[in-house]
């Protein structure tokens, strides 16, 4: 059977049966000639004569047989892969020979300018023909939280999770932008990539909240597999030490999601109901959604083929640089360069301060948030030439400086947003810059690791993360016309942050910065103390003075104007430590709780 990855018969792929049905003889004994073909005898070395431990050999092709088919070009294809980029590796081959860093050109945007705003309008006209791709294959635990990351609380005002919020973002611009339009049913399609780790706790998470408002059939849930560990140079497969009948496997990076979004027909499905646009985000960046309607306002405006978001980066920040490389031969590419890369690169070819500030303060090379926008024609058309493979790379950790031995296994990996490396020069690829403060805030480090951070560098933890959240809607207020108070210094968690007023709001309320603008009136003012939650879509915000907390939740019929003074004793932080097991996971990762002493809470 040809395989997905080159279509000349040399692959092997499963039988059309289903997959828990027992191989064919005749399959298990191709499959065996192709392991015997690619230097993999060890595997059977150890295997007792016929009668004995048959189960586990069946078991053992039935692994071999999915490892092959959810590699493109098949396992065959994996290992040859794989002894070219171990001999690179040995060789100290380096990725980027032949090849001139230069700034790419892409768009710098200012929050609420004439240029954002209108923007902001075009990408969510636009909405109507994307679709959304959450990449969520991990779990919290370097995180110190035992759920899947996209459980986590986004804040712990009003403990919406990660994926609620992505899914009230996506409903809110699916209705705004519907709207525009006069009258129109489109529903955006909601793709989100799991993995063994986290596939069953997605699903359950969805299913028991009714999948946040979005109608199930819009949600597609594509599972990633694991590859094959490679245990030396030679790329002999590793077997698992407690298991000689099992290979030994690890995830390949969320590369695999333009593989997955190939072979599972999605991409001709969008296209053939007119969708023009996939989106791909990352699965713990709360800010995200501040950045989507104007980043797609530039693709569409722009023309872009691939549109990665980005934020201002200081020099050497551990952020990778999104860089044009022209090789030697002629050949050009726009991607991302990892920081550790980027400045001896610069460094070779002729720019001896490397990667350096420029006059802005920051360096020219713009910090890759891995958030891209692609345009799907020319994406699906790609991808049908590649089935979705990206290229990839094998970071072995050697015994010592021969290079001969492995530490443990290692194997291939692969990046999301390294697709744009197999393009040709005509296509159109670009970026779109905007604060850090309005679009990039992911939790990733736990409290020890973020505590350990050089002063100035961002902490990239839950406590950053929540309140950035409030950083960014407290100055969208302020930009807005409200008076809104200086936020106080606090430590939680060995980390120094600021603490802005609570504000949060959901996405039907304040989608784009015209939205909140346009809710806004009067002289209204918030203390830094204070806690505001906005549950609803017709809220006015009108001369309002707020010194505590208040929370409004109104239904989408109601039209509310909150107005007058309101003062109580409000919310108190409260410090939490992070080794104090009597906490809550998601407060001890934050270093922080909420004691509710009074509030006004109103319902329409």
């Amino acid at each position: 059977v040809p395989s997905r990855g080159d279509g000349d018969g040399d692959g092997l792929l499963l039988p059309t049966q289903s997959r828990s049905c027992r191989l064919k003889a005749s399959y298990k004994v191709e499959l065996a000639k192709m392991l015997l073909n690619e230097g993999q005898g060890h595997l059977f070395e150890h295997w007792p004569e016929p009668g004995v431990h048959d189960d586990k050999k069946k078991n053992f092709f039935d692994q071999v047989s999915r490892l092959n088919s959810s590699y493109p070009g098949g396992l065959a294809a994996y290992i040859q892969n794989a002894k070219k980029l171990l001999a690179d590796s040995k060789a100290g081959q380096n990725p980027y020979d032949g090849f001139t860093p230069s700034v790419p050109s892409g768009e710098a945007l200012t929050f609420g300018d004439e240029n954002f705003v209108s923007l902001e309008a075009a990408g969510v006209k636009e909405a109507r023909n994307a679709a959304f791709v959450l990449v969520a294959g991990g779990l919290g635990e370097r995180l110190g939280y035992k759920g899947i990351k996209v459980a986590l609380p986004r804040e712990t005002t009003t403990g919406k999770c990660f994926l609620q919020h992505y899914i009230e973002s996506i409903l809110a611009l699916q209705e705004a932008s519907c709207k525009m339009e006069g009258e129109c049913h489109t529903k955006i399609p909601f793709a989100i990539m799991t993995s063994d780790d986290t596939n069953a706790l997605t699903i359950k998470l969805l299913e028991s909240n009714s999948y946040f408002g979005m109608e199930p059939s819009q949600v597609k849930i594509l599972k990633q597999e694991k590859v094959a560990c490679l245990a030396d140079n030679d790329a002999r497969l590793a077997l698992d030490p407690n298991d000689k009948y099992k290979i030994q496997t690890k995830p390949h990076g969320h590369g695999d999601v333009h593989s997955l979004l190939y072979s599972s027909g999605l991409l001709e499905q969008w296209k053939n109901t007119g969708r023009r646009w996939v989106l791909f985000f990352q699965d713990t960046n709360g800010l995200l959604f501040n950045a989507i309607p104007s980043a797609l306002g530039v693709s569409a405006t722009k023309g872009y083929n691939v549109n990665s978001l980005a934020v201002p980066r200081k020099a050497k920040e551990a952020i990778g640089g999104i860089t044009k490389l022209t090789h030697a031969d002629g050949r050009t590419m726009v991607i991302n360069v990892e920081y550790n890369q980027l400045d001896p690169l610069l460094r070779a070819t002729g720019h001896p301060d490397g990667d350096a500030n420029c006059e802005t303060g920051y360096s020219p090379y713009p910090g890759n948030i891995n958030q891209l926008i692609l345009e799907l024609g020319p994406y699906s058309e790609e991808l049908k030439k590649t089935h979705g493979a990206i290229s990839e790379f094998v970071n072995p950790k050697y015994t010592d400086s021969t290079k001969t031995a492995f530490k443990s296994s290692t194997r291939l990996e692969c990046m999301m947003q390294d697709y744009p490396k197999t393009l040709p020069p005509t296509a159109k690829v670009g970026f779109t810059v905007m604060d850090a403060w309005l679009a990039y805030a992911p939790v990733k480090n736990n409290p020890e690791d973020a505590a350990k951070v050089p002063k100035g560098n961002p902490f990239h933890s839950a406590t950053s993360g929540e309140m950035a959240i409030y950083r960014a809607n407290s100055l969208i207020l302020r930009k807005a016309g409200a008076q809104i108070s200086d936020p106080v210094v606090s430590t939680f968690n060995g980390q120094e942050v600021e603490v802005w007023p609570r504000v949060t709001w959901s996405p039907r309320w304040g989608l784009t910065f015209k939205d909140v603008k346009r809710k806004v009136h009067g002289n209204s003012s918030v203390s830094q103390r204070s806690v505001l939650v906005i549950n609803g879509r017709n809220v006015v915000i009108d001369g309002l003075s707020l010194d505590g907390a208040l929370i409004v939740n109104s239904v989408d019929e109601a039209e509310v104007k909150v107005t007058g003074h309101v003062e109580n004793k409000g919310w108190t932080i409260q410090h939490v430590d992070h080794r104090d097991t009597s906490e809550m996971e998601e407060s001890r990762i934050r270093g922080f709780k909420f004691e509710k002493v009074e509030q006004l809470e109103v319902n329409y």
